[in-house]
């Protein structure tokens, strides 16, 4: 595949992953009460309405400067991964696939990014009892780089035994989570297993298809 193909593939792939991304999160965000749930797929797959200050999982350290040094972090490994795939496409030293798989990561990436950055300024606080608004005449609930993580995927998919340690009891995979965060792990599960095929650990391609300029 010529250059400037997989030029397109990089970025235009990430254009729309991270498109759906954030169609599902502005449609939850202005249409949904904090907490509120609805089915989906009976018991097993429900949208689910959660905010998320910090990294995966909920998890969040250092209040506000944690909040701010997170923000920053995840920008500069963007921004430090799109210019190592950059490299790799102009020294021809990636295919088709790899460069799928990492433009899957960091479309995700990219779409939690947008709600940290932007989202304080753009919405209205979400409560329990109040829906957010776009644009709201008083300003946002934040400032730049201090934006919420909208999550919505809750999946129940069966109970785990009692004896299972920390979970027992809880349904397996109890997170919820958004579809960026979908895209980066689906694309980190490649990664992991493909690594033989990731430039810095050797140096053949993953495509026997020559590149051309």
């Amino acid at each position: 595949m010529k250059k400037r193909n997989l030029y397109f593939l990089f970025f235009g792939l990430m254009v729309v992953l991270l498109t759906i991304d954030q169609v599902l999160k502005f449609w939850v965000k202005t249409s949904f009460v904090l907490g509120e749930q609805m089915p989906v797929l009976g018991q097993w797959f429900n949208l689910f309405f959660i905010e998320n200050e910090g990294m995966a999982f909920g998890i969040h350290w250092g209040e506000q400067a944690g909040k701010l040094l997170l923000s920053l972090l995840r920008l500069a490994i963007a921004g430090g991964l799109i210019w190592l795939v950059l490299r790799w496409i102009k020294q021809q030293q990636i295919g088709v696939f790899m460069l799928i798989v990492f433009s899957v990561i960091l479309s995700g990436a990219l779409g939690n990014i947008v709600d940290s950055l932007f989202y304080g300024l753009i919405f209205s606080e979400s409560t329990p009892g109040v829906v957010a608004v776009f644009l709201p005449e008083n300003g946002g609930y934040g400032h730049f780089l201090y934006g919420k993580v909208v999550d919505m995927f809750y999946l129940k998919l069966f109970l785990l035994p009692e004896w299972v340690p920390l979970w027992g009891g809880s349904y397996f995979f109890p997170a919820i989570f958004n579809f960026a965060d979908a895209c980066v792990t689906v694309g980190l599960v490649a990664l992991l297993i493909c690594n033989k095929k990731i430039p810095f650990l050797g140096k053949q391609k993953d495509s026997n298809e020559p590149m051309a300029t």
